[in-house]
């Protein structure tokens, strides 16, 4: 990795998304009330995001209902190879 290379991946922003909420069901992803989701915040990289969701999930411990979820958004607002074809 050159110079170049290694400065632009440190200044590429990975926004992650935390969110969660109480589920339908436990083996499901399904919300029980949508307009209930706990939306956490964007932040600018994994770290900061699961220091997010390990602080929410330890706060709903005792509720096995309630889940806490990373969402990669950089994978969406950046589908691998969309680049490469609008090139």
């Amino acid at each position: 990795m050159t110079k170049d290379d290694a400065s632009a991946h440190e200044s590429r922003q990975l926004l992650h998304l935390v969110l969660g909420g109480e589920l339908k069901d436990l083996d499901s992803h399904e919300f029980r009330d949508p307009a209930k989701i706990d939306l956490v915040g964007v932040f600018p990289d994994y770290d900061s995001a699961a220091r997010a969701w390990r602080g929410k999930a330890q706060a709903t411990v005792d509720n096995a209902h309630v889940r806490y979820f990373i969402v990669h958004l950089h994978r969406f607002l950046e589908p691998t190879g969309l680049n490469r074809k609008l090139a």
